[in-house]
């Protein structure tokens, strides 16, 4: 049951990097005849091919070597081969010596095989279909063979079989292998897919061009990608196909073709280019790029972002072209790390290393230019030189031949060992239930494939470069990815550079991890960030707005409503400050309010409260006069009862500012309003008394008049109590339904919390400014209409003057009340308790206190009935 589970993971996913093929050859599923094998020899073998003898054999599809051919057509029988000068693309090269390192090391390693070697048959695909169904048949028949699925006289002992990097290959294997229910063993591709996606959002690239092969798995690649891409939010500004491969016949028209796609390349605001092909799409892109170089058409300068199919490789009559537009590209490659033995492996490897290798010969002259045939005649003698067999792999540039381990190569390694770890593990338990044949271990040499498979689904085990390998549930190797960031160089060297890693197994949203500091860009970028969006930041105090017609990455920018922020790059909305915040001026963050109110510790409050207390001392300084000189004409004239009570009500009032000044508190509230206008309410009583008593006094001097019954001590105390009385009535009932509270003010301005008094009821509190208003205006009235009696020394004119003042201070008041905030609205009314009650007592008393002290011989009664006559 697992190995359908296994073979459908494959069916679902072409994979980049190795493809882990076991061949299920069993006897019980298959037929077997026993024919003469020597009148089934192929006829046309294969000539790149690499064999090493073994007990038990693993096959490989390598894709090293191709030949330039005409594309297949019914009109005429098809040659073999075109031209009989085979390609070689070096760097591939590098996965066969992957493979043989490999089986040198286990072979050579005790711990393993213990009297059975490992061998292997590595044979070409030459990038063609049919010649990849060629060599899978070949590996799957009797050695040298053309018999599948036939059991021999030279029997195939082929235990596995790698297929070739390239996606294509390897799904070719696949139609051969799955006949015989193979199991393949692969990442996810998709993974590299979220992997570029997250690598995008760290960088902020919005605006990105797509370019996808020109095949089924390109049209998989974008319906997956373009999706994930729109829901991260990121648009694509165009797509290109680029061709999977191209015939000789085809070459011309293909370059026509592409060409079109330049003009697309050349988007200014598309910096970064996300490309899903492999190394055959790669090639056509190098001859656009080369043929745009030999026209003298400006480079492109964009950040190429790869997956793990694209390698940077080079033919080598390529090795000269310029590469530096593919400088600083990115690419996801699977993780690979350097086995401890392949440099020191590397540097033994000459052309005749190994007399089996069908494949050096090619590398070897075409890597470094020469020739290894020693007959040759004179004109090609003069094209190539003739090879000394002692060149070494690390003077190659690295377009052409890679010294460190890439991650293809590295999966190759470790498939291999993973093998010889499962027949270990089967050795192992065969001896433990005493299946072996005999005490020497000839029966693992009798293995089928099959038999293997369930132990490798539980390999485990570290490599020589201190990696683990294993394989999930449904048969992916657990693998991470390497971020590379590729450097390109005139002379030809190519260097990987790993700047992050991308685990797939980590939790959401911390797969990738990558350290901008060690990236490279494009020389064109001048190592400063490339930024890749369809048009510039929303920066914060701004929010986007869509443009109609566009892509959702388009769009304009709108200042924040007031009141209202965005404190980050490309904000779909502004939204509102806390209460207790305000926006700052850029409307890009918010800042914490202020507590407002008028404190003893600022300039204002300081300078309200001196005066206050100045007031305080003089009122206290007057009123000790006149108790001094209680007994003199003026005083006496004055009437000393109400003068006293006006003063000590004055004396009151300086220090009813102090309540208004410091944070308001619950008793401080309850205080302010109703102290203040109790005690006004009895100083204006007071001198509406005052006023009534002159007027009664001047009207009883009248001969026959009546009034003199009014004038009494007792009638003016009435007039104050009663006034005053009424006004306490109405603090009484403001207090008893709606008191003031403490409050706070968050709106009315901009940066600060204002601490305040609510007043509770707003009515009540105007009832009492009106009632004083009442009684000041009633002062007034009266006070007018006695200025002119005929006295020594009238005091209605100076009472007119006094309420004056009084009404004027306290009529600007309201507007101005009512225009401010916060504390300079408590200032306002202080400065109308205080001026309206230094109004009094500058009017009222200070024409006395300045002849009591400055001028005592006015103070008699001969003067003031001199002036009364």
């Amino acid at each position: 049951m697992g190995m359908y589970i296994w073979e459908e993971s494959f069916v679902n996913r072409f994979m980049q990097g190795v493809v882990l093929v076991f061949i299920l050859l069993s006897h019980s599923v298959y037929k077997t005849q026993v024919i003469n094998c020597s009148i089934h020899d192929d006829p046309l073998p294969i000539p790149h091919n690499f064999y090493q003898p073994g007990d038990l054999l693993i096959g490989e599809i390598a894709s090293q070597v191709f030949f330039f051919s005409n594309n297949l057509s019914f009109m005429e029988q098809p040659a073999h081969i075109l031209i009989d000068e085979p390609i070689s693309v070096p760097k591939y090269y590098q996965h066969i010596l992957a493979l043989a390192l490999a089986v040198k090391e286990i072979n050579e390693a005790p711990n393993i095989f213990s009297n059975i070697s490992l061998g292997f048959h590595i044979l070409n695909s030459y990038f063609t279909a049919r010649m990849t169904y060629k060599a899978t048949l070949s590996l799957l028949s009797a050695q040298h063979r053309f018999v599948p699925n036939f059991k021999c006289c030279h029997r195939s002992n082929l235990i596995a079989l790698i297929g070739g990097h390239i996606s294509e290959i390897s799904a070719n294997v696949a139609i051969i292998s799955a006949i015989h229910k193979a199991p393949q063993m692969v990442p996810n591709e998709a993974k590299q897919h979220l992997g570029v996606v997250r690598l995008l959002q760290h960088f902020g690239w919005i605006w990105v061009g797509l370019g996808a092969v020109d095949d089924d798995k390109g049209d998989q690649f974008l319906q997956t990608v373009v999706p994930m891409l729109s829901q991260n939010g990121i648009c694509y500004a165009f797509i290109v196909r680029i061709p999977k491969q191209s015939y000789v016949d085809e070459l011309i028209g293909l370059l026509i073709e592409q060409w079109k796609n330049y003009d697309i390349f050349m988007e200014t605001k598309v910096k970064i280019f996300f490309v899903y092909g492999e190394p055959p799409s790669f090639q056509v892109v190098r001859l656009m790029l080369f043929l745009a170089d030999f026209l003298k058409i400006p480079p492109l300068c964009k950040v190429w972002i790869i997956t793990s199919h694209w390698d940077f490789e080079s033919l080598s009559i390529q090795k000269n072209w310029d590469i530096q537009a593919f400088n600083g590209s990115i690419s996801f490659t699977v993780h690979s790390n350097q086995p401890l033995g392949f440099q020191k492996f590397t540097q033994v490897i000459r052309p005749s290393w190994a007399k089996r290798d069908g494949f050096i010969q090619d590398f070897w002259e075409q890597a470094f230019s020469c020739s290894l045939k020693m007959s040759q005649g004179r004109d090609e003698e003069n094209e190539k030189k003739i090879c000394t067999g002692e060149e070494k792999l690390e003077n190659i540039p690295g377009i052409l031949f890679e010294m460190s381990m890439t991650g293809h190569s590295y999966n190759v390694y470790n498939a291999v060992y993973a093998v010889a770890h499962a027949l270990h593990s089967m050795y192992k338990s065969w001896s433990k239930h005493r299946r072996m044949v005999d005490g020497k271990g000839t029966a693992i040499q009798n293995v089928q494939p099959w038999q293997v498979h369930q132990f490798l689904k539980s390999t485990l085990f570290n490599n020589s470069a201190g990696d683990t390998v294993h394989f999930d549930d449904i048969g992916e190797l657990v693998v991470g990815f390497d971020v590379t960031n590729w450097l390109m160089f005139n002379n030809g060297s190519v260097v990987r550079v790993k700047v992050g890693r991308l685990e797939p197994q980590a939790p959401p949203g911390k797969e990738l991890i990558i350290h901008d500091e060690q990236i490279i860009w494009h020389q064109n970028f001048n190592q400063a960030l490339p930024v890749s969006v369809c048009n510039d930041n929303c920066y914060p105090g701004y929010s986007r707005k869509k443009k109609e017609g566009e892509k959702f990455c388009c769009y304009d920018c709108a200042p924040c409503p007031e009141g209202m922020i965005s404190h980050r790059k490309d904000a779909d909305a502004c939204v509102s400050c806390p209460e207790n915040h305000y926006p700052n001026n850029d409307k890009s963050q918010c800042i914490p309010k202020v507590q407002s109110y008028l404190s003893y510790k600022e300039d204002l409050g300081i300078i309200l409260a001196t005066v206050a207390i100045s007031f305080s001392f003089i009122t206290t300084l007057v009123l000790g006069i006149f108790v001094k000189h209680k007994d003199t004409p003026i005083v006496k004239a004055s009437n000393w009862t109400l003068a006293y009570i006006l003063l000590i009500s004055l004396l009151f009032c300086f220090p009813c500012a102090l309540l208004f000044i410091g944070q308001p508190g619950k008793v401080i509230c309850l205080l302010r309003q109703t102290a203040f206008g109790i005690i006004f309410s009895v100083a204006l009583s007071s001198v509406l008394a005052k006023t009534i008593t002159v007027v009664l006094a001047f009207m009883a001097t009248k001969p026959g008049s009546g009034m003199r019954k009014w004038i009494r001590k007792g009638l003016a105390n009435s007039i104050v109590l009663f006034c005053s009385f009424i006004q306490a009535g109405i603090c009484t009932v403001w207090l008893s339904k709606s008191p003031p509270f403490p409050d706070v003010d968050m709106h009315s301005l901009k940066g600060e919390i204002i601490l305040e008094c609510n007043e509770g009821s707003s009515i009540m509190f105007y009832c009492v400014l009106g009632y004083m208003g009442f009684l000041a205006i009633v002062s007034f009235t009266v006070a007018f209409l006695a200025r002119k009696l005929p006295d020594s020394f009238n005091e209605a004119k100076f009472i007119t003057f006094s309420m004056l003042v009084f009404c004027s201070v306290w009529l600007t008041f309201i507007p101005t009340y009512l225009s401010t905030n916060g504390k300079y609205m408590v200032a306002v009314e202080i400065f109308c308790i205080l001026c309206s009650s230094a109004g009094l007592l500058g009017c009222i008393f200070s024409p006395k206190c300045y002849i009591i002290v400055l001028r005592p011989e006015l103070n008699s009664r001969k003067q003031l009935m001199w002036k009364t006559k």
